[in-house]
């Protein structure tokens, strides 16, 4: 069973229900160890009637390390073979091959194929760099979870270690042998044992002279979306005959070490080493076994990370073990799960069709929540720096688009809706719902869906010749109306039947659609400036007769100025870049940790400051366009009364489709919020958000001010500003897990405090920001809110060499066909959301919000008829 093998993309029936692997015989060498040269990892299946031949094309002086659940790896210098297994290995070489074994010497013509007995060889060249192979026997084995409940030994073990603790923190040494040696050490010396067990003790866990590779581990599997090491931490296991009793040591280290293929983030070393003969449930492995459940918890191995004393760390571990076995004694408590309430949960919990009962429970499922979400934003370990960086990062993420959408609208309807109304829509609706919300996190924002809803209002109003206030007005009522009766009736638990695929579907739209409004204003700054008749005249003459034909309406937008488009795009293109390269700078060498941190966390506010600086001081030369504004009165009443019966029906025929995007975009980003990956505690409130919405909206309408509701991907990216990360790499590459989340009110309320300011900021300076800047920010929210979309994943693995396949589950467990199948359908749903989302036809926009709630019936009834239920369960699992 080779772990990344040949075919790493079988079936369930062949993959998935292999729980406990086979004896494994690896080939490995006195060097680093590093892939063979057929892709696989070195390892041949074998079990107790089986010969395992190696092909000679396929062995060579290199080979691989193999570490699992619990593994045993040992090097078989002669020693007799555990398992009776009879391996053949084929070497084509020039010269002799000499066994270690036998002292005779094999004619070069037997070199073919050779059989051994697990025992060592070595093959004689002409070169002098020749080196020697070993055969390395390794065992997995899958070790249950320790009881802390019901087996008295595992809280025994944790008591033992804090009689006498062995710790280290912050220790600043990378390498394997140097940890190993520093544990041994101040074990030995602190419990006064023999420091001569220390050559004993290393010849037990490592299983190789020079190469050093742990021979006895215990790892922590995720099996959720996969089969994936948790390489933050690992515990070695030895015995040795010397030792009196037993000892755990345990290191933090300062910087994250590489220790093999499946320990390549290690924060955490346990080290457990036991005397040869001990009771059975107080041996190394059973004693591994209870430090292993401990730091199998993510959550306690990230508050570990924030202990500064020793006797802090004691104390989070002993509350740690009180709380595990306070959980495992209750069979309902899964073990180290979140707090996580999904759809089909929360329609458990409601009792029939209870009026309001949705939104009660939502109600009393965040009031106890209430304080906390306040003190969560201020108390904690880099809280305080993740509060600032969130704070900014939302306002200059929330004003930007704001000003952009602003511009749009006012276009759109002769400014009727400007830049100004947009900014205070925006302060007063993101204030509102942060403080009455259910989920704090969740951003709200005028969106282009909406300002194209808007255009429809008004070309509709102009048709009618009624008054537009009082027909944007009364669509307004009419949709909080509908939005009320669905919060009442639990409408958001059809959401249940919304799966991952829907959600990333909508996503990837909403991207896209940032990326069309951004490039489509570049190419109207080159329509208008570069692409003019002025810019086609090369010569005097022809200048001059266009000046004459032009002499008077001739403007200065209608000569040629090239560089303001060349501009535009610099700045465009420079916002997105600054941005993504600080963003990802945290997967870069360079700096330490905290340092690529805080400048990740920085990105989009210096991107946006610098190429503004660009923009209006370094080009200052250069005239570039700012966005207009009235200086009218904000807030006046909307003339309802105005409209007749047959206007206010009207608009209601208007308001019906406006409220099913609301319910859609609400839901769909309340879900991706709170996604089980997220790990939040506190819960959702998907039917309380909706009704918050509702009555914000009223109040936005009756003043003609713009709608707003929860933002994609505003509303994951405030989530993952304000979460802390653990990084894993598997095959190179790397995935990044969300240890805990500060569910809090007070960035989203700060930020919006910032962005009601900013009204006094107009024009001066918010003027000196460039519309490319504006537009270069959509493309910057575009790029970073497609990492982790599982359908822009597959869309790229369409154009992606296969061996080069990420280790993602959905990778090995469905065949490549199916696969690309889905993927393919997926795309067909996207283009025609595209379709209807950018026709230009405004008629038909209004459309699109029926279409969103039609791909929930499309995947539950077309889409497994094309894609088996198996496959389907792995490449659309909810999160």
């Amino acid at each position: 069973m080779s772990e990344n093998g040949g075919d790493d993309r079988k079936s369930d029936d062949e993959k998935e229900d292999v729980s406990v692997s086979l004896p494994l015989i690896e080939i490995v060498t006195k060097e680093q160890p590093e892939k063979l040269s057929n892709g696989t990892n070195g390892v041949l299946s074998t079990d107790s009637a089986n010969i395992a031949k190696a092909d000679s094309g396929n062995l060579r002086n290199r080979g691989s390390t193999s570490t699992a659940m619990a593994s045993d790896s040992r090097r078989t210098d002669g020693s007799q073979n555990p398992s009776g297994v009879v391996m053949t290995t084929g070497v084509q070489r020039q010269g002799r091959l000499k066994s270690s074994v036998f002292s005779e010497d094999v004619p070069e013509s037997s070199c073919e194929t050779i059989g051994i007995k697990m025992s060592t060889f070595n093959c004689e060249s002409d070169s002098d760099d020749e080196e020697e192979v070993t055969l390395m026997y390794a065992q997995h084995e899958r070790v249950p979870m320790k009881d802390f409940h019901s087996e008295v030994r595992a809280t025994l073990d944790i008591e033992q270690f804090l009689s006498q603790p062995v710790l280290l923190l912050d220790v600043g040494e990378n390498i394997l042998e140097e940890v190993i040696d520093k544990l041994l050490n101040k074990t030995l010396t602190f419990l006064d044992e023999p420091q001569s067990i220390t050559t004993e003790a290393k010849s037990s866990l490592f299983t190789h002279d020079s190469v050093h590779s742990l021979s006895k581990t215990i790892q922590g599997v995720s099996t959720g979306q996969g089969f994936d090491y948790d390489q933050s931490w690992i515990c070695a296991l030895c015995t040795c005959p010397s030792l009196r009793r037993r000892h755990v040591a345990i290191a933090r280290l300062k910087h994250p070490a590489n220790f093999g293929r499946t320990s390549q983030e290690v924060y955490f070393v346990i080290l457990v080493v036991a005397p040869t003969r001990e009771k059975g449930t107080k041996n190394a492995l059973e004693t591994g076994r209870t430090f292993a459940t401990i730091f199998a918890d993510m959550d306690f191995r990230h508050a570990l990370m924030e202990a500064r004393t020793e006797e802090e760390f004691h104390k989070i571990l002993t509350d740690h073990t009180k709380v595990l076995a306070e959980e495992q004694s209750h069979p309902r408590k899964r073990l180290l799960s979140g707090d996580h309430i999904g759809f089909d949960e929360e329609t458990e919990m409601v009792d029939g069709c209870r009026f309001a009962g949705g939104l009660r429970d939502d109600f009393w499922r965040r009031l106890p929540h209430y304080v906390n979400d306040f003190k969560d934003g201020i108390f904690g370990h880099k809280t305080p720096q993740k509060l600032i960086s969130t704070t900014l990062f939302l306002y200059f993420a929330c004003i930007l688009p704001a000003i952009a959408f602003g511009v749009l609208n006012s276009k759109n309807t002769h400014g009727a809706i400007d830049v100004k109304k947009v900014i205070l829509s925006q302060s007063f609706g993101g204030l509102f719902f942060a403080m009455v919300g259910g989920q704090p996190l969740i951003i709200l924002l005028t969106t282009a869906p909406l300002a194209l809803y808007i255009k429809i209002i008004y070309s509709v109003a102009v048709d009618f010749d009624l008054d537009f206030y009082s027909v944007y007005a009364c669509v307004g009522l009419w949709n909080s109306f509908f939005l009320v009766i669905y919060s009442f009736t639990g409408a958001s638990r059809l959401m249940k039947w919304s799966t991952r695929s829907t959600e990333e579907i909508f996503a990837l739209f909403i991207a896209i659609a940032f990326c069309v409004d951004a490039l489509k204003e570049l190419g109207n700054s080159f329509n208008k400036y570069y692409a003019t008749p002025a810019c086609d005249c090369t010569t005097l003459s022809c200048l001059t007769n266009l000046t004459a034909e032009n002499n008077s309406t001739t403007t200065s937008d209608e000569l040629c100025h090239r560089e303001n488009s060349l501009l535009y795009m610099i700045l465009q293109f420079g916002t997105v870049w600054l941005g993504l390269t600080l963003f990802n700078f945290t997967k870069s060498p360079f700096l330490d940790a905290n340092k690529r941190e805080m400048l990740a966390d920085y990105a989009l506010p210096v991107a946006v400051i610098t190429m503004s600086f660009v923009g209006s001081y370094l080009f200052s030369a250069i005239e570039m366009a700012s966005f207009r504004y009235n200086t009218d009165n904000m807030l006046v009443l909307a003339p309802i009364q105005s409209l007749t019966p047959a206007a206010i029906a009207g608009c209601a025929v208007l308001g019906f489709p406006l409220s099913l995007l609301f319910f859609m975009d609400q839901n769909i980003s309340s879900a991706l919020v709170n996604s089980p990956l997220n790990k939040l505690k506190k819960g959702p409130a998907y039917h309380l958000d909706l009704f918050v919405v509702a009555l914000l909206n009223l109040v936005l309408s009756i003043f003609g001010l713009p709608w707003v509701h929860a933002a994609l991907p505003h509303s994951p990216l405030h989530v993952r500003a304000l979460a802390d990360v653990e990084e894993r790499v598997d095959q190179g590459h790397v995935q990044t897990i969300i240890v805990r989340v500060r569910e809090t009110r007070l960035t989203a309320i700060f930020s919006h405090i910032l962005i009601g300011l900013s009204i006094l900021m107009v024009p001066i300076p918010l003027q000196y920001i460039p519309q490319a800047v504006l537009y270069g920010l959509f493309l910057y929210i575009a790029f970073t809110s497609v990492d982790g979309n599982q359908l822009f994943e597959r869309i790229l693995l369409l154009i992606t060499e296969q061996a080069a396949y990420p280790p993602n589950h959905y990778v090995r467990r469905v065949p490549q066909r199916k696969m690309h199948t889905f993927t393919f359908v997926q795309l067909f749903q996207l283009a025609t959301l595209c379709a209807f989302g950018f026709a230009p036809l405004a008629y038909l926009k209004m459309v699109f919000p029926i279409l969103i709630l039609f791909l929930l019936p499309v995947r539950h009834k077309l889409v497994p008829k094309i894609i088996p239920g198996k496959f389907l369960e792995a490449l659309d699992r909810s999160h």
